[in-house]
């Protein structure tokens, strides 16, 4: 196995654990910050040790990717090596508001304090900048033709459509766990997922090799 199928093999395979993590995550920290009568705290602790784990899946993809992104774009590999670090920074800051509100008691102002601060963090973190780095690595990935082209171009199209999401969040115009939020997050949801199946079961096009004319490399993985 060639060093470039390793590190894209850790970065497919981190993508997926921000789905296994994340989703299971919201389900459980919901109810309680919500304050919904007989919420168990336990479920809290939970959904914040999986989304420790996301943070660190956020950071995995990054650092696993730029030595193979960095041939195609130095600035943009070090963009979304940059821009991912500061999701997982984000996530991490989410999760101390989340553990800090079960610690406050029956404090309610504390509580609503602490509830925005999460909030907050995760607009701007999962919220707001997997545009970022959709719009980073999806051009990367496309201009070296690295994955096929359809994945990177479902990033390039979900990007300003999170955007416009978030920012219909940040006016007040919806909420972001919403149906109108789920709409504008679902085209990078499916491009963070098709990458990461393609990272982990088909790699990325190894430097060098030829192609054909139907866009395929001479080792048979799709470089557009």
């Amino acid at each position: 196995m060639s060093a470039d199928r390793r590190l894209s093999l850790v970065a497919g395979l981190c993508y997926l654990v921000t789905f296994v993590t994340s989703i299971p995550a919201l389900v459980l920290k919901q109810p309680y910050l919500d304050g919904a009568p007989g919420a168990d705290p336990t479920a809290l602790r939970a959904a914040s040790g999986l989304e420790i784990v996301l943070a660190l899946a956020c950071l995995g993809t990054a650092v696993a990717l730029f030595p193979i992104v960095r041939r195609s774009s130095e600035p943009l590999a070090l963009g979304f090596l940059g821009s991912r670090t500061l999701e997982a920074g984000l996530v991490l800051l989410g999760v101390a508001g989340m553990l800090a509100v079960s610690s406050v008691g029956s404090d309610a102002s504390a509580r609503a304090a602490l509830v925005a601060l999460h909030d907050w963090a995760f607009l701007i973190g999962p919220g707001l900048l997997p545009a970022v780095n959709a719009a980073l690595l999806g051009s990367a990935l496309l201009q070296a033709r690295l994955v096929p082209r359809v994945i990177p171009l479902v990033g390039l199209v979900g990007a300003p459509l999170l955007t416009v999401s978030a920012c219909g969040t940040l006016f007040g115009w919806f909420d972001q766990v919403s149906a109108w939020g789920a709409v504008g997050a679902l085209p990078i949801a499916l491009w963070e997922l098709a990458l990461g199946l393609w990272l982990t079961f088909r790699g990325v096009r190894e430097p060098g090799l030829a192609e054909s004319p139907a866009g395929y490399s001479v080792s048979g993985v799709a470089a557009r």
